[in-house]
């Protein structure tokens, strides 16, 4: 009871974090992010995973991040500052093909350097579909957290489009895969019409943000 009463809390601190989060700066290169200090999470996914909705569904607000109906757009680091101290980060969405090779190539430098030489990121929160589990790009951002010995959390979102049994065998699936490969990453279901995994998810969010 006191530990379910613990995470109750935590999801109810990161609510109201969430809740105030605001756009600070949509940065094309990592000179044009805020100062590296305080705390922040990067939010990752392959464009059309669910990452603006996920996002949106932990703020417990529709207008935080933007859901477009064309994957890709997502094409900057965009901040979301919760206060002073504490910040989100949408990385640039991945695996689109009309994204030009060119532009492609200057994110994936500047999205290395970002997890190499950011003091600040303390967590990546990483959004795959749970239809099409972990993709070679997925893999890359959980190697670029590894290499900093940062933990990293999945959320198998869209989980209310399988059925419970076959939603459990891929969250099953994953986290053997995870075990192997990527130790210090953690899996769960995630559903935004379904409300599933809200508030574990936030629990997560929680402890990274020391709220």
């Amino acid at each position: 009871m006191v530990n379910l009463q613990a995470g109750k809390n935590a999801a109810g601190r990161a609510l109201a974090a969430l809740g105030r989060a605001e756009f600070t700066v949509a940065a094309h290169a990592l000179k044009q992010l805020p100062p590296d200090q305080g705390v922040e999470v990067a939010c990752a996914g392959r464009s059309n995973a669910g990452k603006s909705s996920a996002l949106n569904a932990l703020s417990g607000r529709r207008d935080l991040a933007r859901v477009s109906k064309t994957p890709g757009r997502t094409q900057q680091l965009v901040v979301f500052e919760l206060d002073p101290e504490r910040r989100l980060v949408d990385l640039p969405g991945y695996g689109y093909a009309a994204v030009p090779g060119a532009l492609r190539e200057h994110w994936g430098e500047t999205l290395s350097r970002y997890f190499e030489t950011r003091v600040a990121l303390k967590g990546l929160l990483l959004a795959v579909d749970i239809r099409r589990g972990l993709g070679e790009h997925d893999r890359s951002m959980l190697f670029f957290a590894a290499s900093r010995d940062l933990p990293a959390h999945i959320l198998l979102t869209k989980a209310d489009k399988l059925g419970r049994g076959a939603a459990g065998e891929v969250l099953r699936t994953v986290r053997k895969e995870l075990a192997a490969e990527f130790p210090q990453t953690t899996a769960q279901l995630f559903s935004v019409p379904a409300k599933t995994g809200v508030d574990e998810a936030r629990v997560v969010l929680a402890q990274w943000l020391a709220l």
